[in-house]
């Protein structure tokens, strides 16, 4: 079982609010407008409880307890699924439904996604022929929120001797959306000892982009 998790992790405290769950599902799942397993679930109920109990005797062996593990795997696996699949985001059941339950009240209010407002800037290495591997860095003390600064769209070029340059990253013809710090570009032959521009602008995760980062160029190898 996961930390955090609304299902207890203590054998007694799990029954308990196995059976809180179920009466009362059982009893308002019509409101909610839900097919209920109701037979199936009170089933693994009635076997958890049996298991447990003879797990508790004084007398109890391995096998028993073997048994009530189990048999809690079943009722834990089927009651998850029945939350998750129709109770955790069914706008008929409301919060009183959920802390009757003692089940977690989430803020259904999504929470806005600033645009980013920091820049990147690149740096480049040579790791083989035809080949330009960009580091990207934030300029500054940026607060890289991963929503925010979801990845980073990587603008280029590239431009023969005697092309006139691009000014600014708005000219590059190319552009491709990264995740990670570093990442590869490899070129064909043809390319080699021309110029590669380089511009890279931070995106949230809207797909909305932030300023643009210097100009930085290398010549292909």
């Amino acid at each position: 079982m996961v930390r955090n998790d609304y299902i207890p992790t203590n054998d007694n405290a799990f029954y308990d609010w196995a059976a809180k769950l179920l009466s009362y599902a059982a009893a308002n799942y019509e409101r909610w407008h839900v097919i209920m397993p109701l037979d199936m679930l009170q089933a693994l109920l009635s076997d958890y409880r049996i298991k447990l109990e003879r797990a508790k005797l004084p007398n109890h062996g391995s096998a028993d307890v073997l048994g009530k593990n189990v048999a809690k795997t079943k009722l834990v696996k089927a009651l998850r699924g029945f939350v998750q699949g129709h109770i955790a985001r069914n706008v008929e059941v409301t919060d009183v439904d959920k802390r009757l339950m003692d089940l977690p009240i989430y803020d259904r209010k999504p929470t806005p996604v600033s645009d980013p407002t920091g820049q990147a800037v690149l740096s480049i290495t040579f790791p083989g022929r035809t080949q330009l591997k960009l580091i990207i860095n934030p300029v500054g003390d940026v607060s890289l929120h991963p929503r925010v600064y979801y990845g980073c769209r990587i603008y280029y070029g590239i431009y023969a001797a005697g092309e006139p340059p691009p000014k600014s990253g708005v000219d590059l013809r190319e552009s491709k959306f990264t995740r990670r710090k570093r990442e590869l570009f490899t070129f064909v032959p043809k390319d080699s000892g021309k110029t590669a521009y380089f511009s890279v602008r931070y995106e949230n995760s809207r797909g909305v982009a932030g300023p643009w980062g210097a100009m930085t160029s290398a010549i292909i190898p």
